[in-house]
């Protein structure tokens, strides 16, 4: 009888330790992996308040809000419906594809190279990443799927613009990480370079560096593995799946990587694993004072340089 008791016992906590364990693996994954509320349009004053560049971010910002553009929307490769908006310069111009952050939106991630695309009389197509915005989807993914879809958007260009109008791909942070990760695809031959500013190494680097940080009493190993069982069960996707550094590997179009050296959130560090591993034609620029996903902002004059002399030399086949 007494076995029988200790053998119930033990089954009970077993079975309430893996509810636990799913609890916890269930938790992190809705709060750190789950569909992206539109976050609000911060005032003139909040821009002001919180950054000391806040006001051209805000002038930035209202004018692409003014911005004409055309609703598009397609079907991801697993069925996921993505929207993006199309803002139409000028007849013929190459077309810049920019893909914003985690938990952002392109209004406000794309609006550097937004400004910037426009007055180089450039296309520009701001997609909502999955699970963001007006696109469906419930996981973000960190770039393992969303790297399809970006695949995805640049072949609906081909499609739509033809093979004379050179492409180029550009991303903030989680999509600096996507357009990166999309460089080992099999791209349409229009796409003439990449632009990834402050993007990281991995999904699984950015989740070990970040996780503990929200949870710093907790060592980061039984943290990371906690967040990736809830990524497989409840997510369907594995952050081991992707790495930048082994998509680089097999680039063949040109690279400019830009990141803020003090990037507290994206180690710069990450940048230059990236730079160091790319095959293709490449280019490593670094904004002193910058921190994470503002060095367009910081260095206004520095970082356009940067990225027109790269667009040039991309169209000139350099």
């Amino acid at each position: 009888m007494k076995h029988s008791h200790l053998l119930a016992a033990g089954a009970a906590a077993s079975a309430g330790a893996a509810a636990a364990l799913l609890g916890a693996a269930y938790g992190i994954y809705r709060v750190w992996f789950t569909r992206a509320a539109e976050p609000e349009v911060l005032t003139t004053e909040e821009w002001e308040r919180t950054l000391p560049y806040g006001a051209q971010m805000h002038t930035d910002a209202a004018a692409l809000a003014a911005a004409p553009y055309e609703p598009v929307q397609i079907t991801a490769d697993d069925g996921t419906p993505l929207a993006a908006r199309y803002y139409h310069h000028a007849d013929g111009a190459p077309l810049a594809i920019i893909l914003h952050g985690y938990k952002g939106f392109a209004r406000r991630d794309g609006m550097g190279g937004y400004t910037l695309c426009k007055r180089l009389g450039y296309n520009v197509l701001l997609p909502d990443q999955r699970s963001h915005g007006a696109s469906g989807g419930r996981s973000i993914t960190m770039g393992v799927k969303e790297r399809y879809d970006c695949r995805a958007w640049a072949y609906w260009a081909y499609k739509r613009f033809g093979p004379g109008t050179p492409l180029f791909l550009m991303g903030v942070s989680m999509g600096a990480a996507t357009v990166l990760l999309a460089a080992g695809l099999d791209l349409p031959p229009t796409v003439r370079g990449i632009i990834a500013d402050c993007g990281y190494t991995s999904p699984r680097d950015i989740i070990r560096k970040c996780l503990p940080e929200f949870l710093p009493h907790v060592p980061a190993g039984p943290v990371y593995a906690v967040g990736r069982l809830g990524t497989l069960l409840f997510g369907h996707f594995d952050p081991e799946d992707a790495d930048c550094r082994a998509a680089l590997a097999k680039a063949t179009v040109p690279v400019l990587l830009i990141h803020g050296e003090a990037d507290t959130f994206v180690p710069c560090a990450m940048s230059r694993e990236n730079f160091d591993a790319c095959a293709s034609p490449k280019r490593l620029v670094t904004i002193p004072g910058a921190g994470h996903a503002v060095a367009y902002y910081v260095d206004i004059p520095a970082y356009e340089r940067a990225v027109t002399d790269f667009l040039h030399d991309c169209l000139a086949g350099s």
